[in-house]
């Protein structure tokens, strides 16, 4: 006489009906509402950037980082996307004297406050700014690619009042990375330039 199938199901034909049932409430779920922004569209809001001295009104997306926006709508190349993640120091620039990553700012965030980026580090009649020229005289770049960055943060790391050693200049430009390692001439570029623009 054959033996009787057990009714009781497997342990197998548990967990998949088990699997089947926790998905069956995200079929058919409605995807959220798009955010609507201030100019009316998904996401996008009006702002005026005051970048190297001159107003700039955009309408930008909320998530529009401080560095795409110069790049991509102000066309200010000068600032590099290396990384996209706050950890080579690339797009390095200065809002309102002080060094900020702007792939990691959001470019609402600083409307009312000034933006300085490379273009705008250069004086009257377009003289170079001290430390540009301590970067050609000292040969403190290779590729290039890091230089805008390594500029701007070397200029903010003397006006910091950290740049009284060479244990100091490497450390508060630590966050600077430079890929063909130019970095003793780095360090005698901003020694240079600190002269300079202490006395100025």
């Amino acid at each position: 006489m054959p033996i009787d199938e057990p009714s009781n199901p497997s342990r197998r034909s548990l967990l998949t009906g088990a699997a089947a049932l926790s998905i069956t409430p995200l079929v058919g779920r409605a995807a959220p509402p798009a955010a609507t922004g201030a100019a009316g569209t998904s996401g996008d809001v009006a702002v005026v950037l005051k970048v190297n001295g001159h107003d700039n009104r955009l309408t930008l997306d909320v998530r529009t980082s401080l560095l795409d926006a110069l790049r991509e709508h102000l066309h200010l190349t000068g600032s590099k996307k290396g990384c996209d993640q706050g950890q080579c120091g690339a797009c390095t620039v200065h809002v309102d004297g002080e060094r900020v990553l702007s792939c990691l700012t959001l470019a609402v965030a600083v409307q009312g406050r000034s933006v300085t980026t490379i273009e705008g580090l250069a004086g009257a009649n377009d003289n170079l700014h001290p430390m540009q020229q301590a970067f050609i005289d000292h040969d403190g770049f290779q590729c290039g690619y890091c230089t805008p960055g390594q500029i701007m943060s070397a200029v903010a790391c003397v006006k910091e009042g950290h740049a009284h050693n060479d244990a100091q200049i490497r450390e508060y430009m630590s966050g600077n990375l430079c890929r063909c390692g130019a970095y003793p001439n780095i360090v005698a570029a901003i020694e240079q330039a600190r002269g300079k623009m202490e006395k100025s």
